[in-house]
This record gives structure tokens, C-alpha cells and sequence, in this order.
């Protein structure tokens, strides 16, 4: 007798620690905030006729806050940043790319056996808007319209709390240069779609009280 309820304490233990450390696991992941630093091209259908940006521009700046429903899909909202610059051969511009999209989040990795357990693919997308503003003397040349964004995320977990990442986005402008009346002979506009290739940092704003220091 005593021997089975030993058997049975120790059951009941494993699944008890079993079931905390994935409470844990979901806890710490219901809120992150997402950190990222990268580069961006901006394609050149968004520029008047001889006027386009370098294929690399630097930099991107990405800051996120994600909401797990349950441990597939979420939401998220984040703040976007991107410099460009004209190529060599284009007359000179600097512009400024600012965006804040709304995006849902669905992670697809329970599904993908080959992925180890400490990484994760995210897939997130969702409309926003955007703000663009040529710098110095072209400054009148402010746009702003609507935009579709699509990414997908590699995540490698450090802890439970920390992970990197990568993702590569594509945000699309959802308008065109025909909406555009040229304040100074077009030189700076942009209406156009952009792609971003970032690196960053995701930390859990949840569950810490679970966490070891």
C-alpha cells in the first residue's frame, strides 16, 4: 500500500511540474515586447521617372508589443522606421519612412516537425499606415497613405524570457504617384512599397513572476 502511494505521489509530482512549466512557458509568452535593427529597399516603382534609392539603405528600426490569445496566434502592434537615400546617379534626397501597423500573429511551429524546440517561425501581417517626409528643402513633399504588411520571423529562444530574431517584411503602399500632385518637381516623393531585412530582440513583459533571475 505504501509502496503504490509512493508510486502514485511521485505520478502526480511529475505531471504537476509538467503542467507549470508549460503554464510558464505560455505565461512568458502571452506579452513580449520586439525589438529590431536592419536595412530596407524601397522599390523603385515608388519614385518619379529617373529619381530611385539605393538597393541597401540603413537604418530600420522596428518596436513591437505582441498578445498571445493562445500559444499559435495573437496580435501585435508596432512602430516602424526607415531611412533611404538616392542612388548615385539620381539627384540628391534623404527621406524618412515612418509607419504603425496593426498586425495578427500566427505561429505555425507546432506544425513543422524538423524545427529544434528552441526555435520558432511567426508569421504576422496587417494593415498600418504610413508617413512620408522627404528632409531639408524637399520637406513640402509629405505623403501619407495606407499600407498592407506581410513578415515572417525566425525566433531562437536564449531562456524563456529572451529570444533573437530575424524577419523579413514586405509593406505594401496601398496607393500610386497618380495621387500625387509634385510640389517640387516630384524630386523626394515616394509612393511606393518597401522591403525591411531586420535582426532583434524579443523579452517577455509576462510571467515573470515564474522566472528564475
Amino acid at each position: 500500500m505504501q509502496h503504490n502511494f509512493k508510486q502514485y505521489l511521485f505520478f502526480f509530482i511529475i505531471v504537476f511540474v509538467t503542467y507549470n512549466s508549460e503554464a510558464q512557458l505560455r505565461d512568458t509568452a502571452k506579452w513580449k515586447a520586439l525589438f529590431a535593427l536592419g536595412v530596407n529597399y524601397p522599390t523603385t516603382d515608388g519614385f518619379v521617372t529617373g529619381s530611385y534609392a539605393q538597393s541597401i539603405n540603413f537604418p530600420t528600426v522596428n518596436l513591437g508589443v505582441q498578445h498571445m490569445f493562445k500559444s499559435q496566434y495573437g496580435v501585435k502592434l508596432d512602430f516602424g522606421f526607415n531611412r533611404f537615400k538616392n542612388h548615385n546617379d539620381t539627384p540628391e534626397f534623404k527621406i524618412n519612412y515612418t509607419r504603425i501597423n496593426g498586425q495578427f500573429v500566427f505561429d505555425p511551429s507546432n506544425y513543422i516537425g524538423f524545427i529544434p524546440s528552441r526555435m520558432r517561425t511567426v508569421l504576422h501581417a496587417g494593415p498600418g499606415i504610413s508617413f512620408v517626409k522627404p528632409l531639408g528643402t524637399l520637406g513640402d513633399n509629405k505623403q501619407t497613405f495606407f499600407n498592407l504588411l506581410g513578415g515572417l520571423e525566425l525566433h531562437y529562444a536564449i531562456n524563456e524570457k529572451v529570444s533573437v530574431f530575424t524577419d523579413i517584411a514586405y509593406i505594401y503602399g496601398v496607393t500610386s504617384l497618380d495621387t500625387y500632385n509634385p510640389v517640387l518637381d516630384g524630386l523626394g516623393a515616394f509612393n511606393g512599397s518597401v522591403f525591411n531585412l531586420t535582426f532583434g530582440v524579443a523579452v517577455s513583459l509576462s510571467g515573470c513572476h515564474y522566472c528564475n533571475n
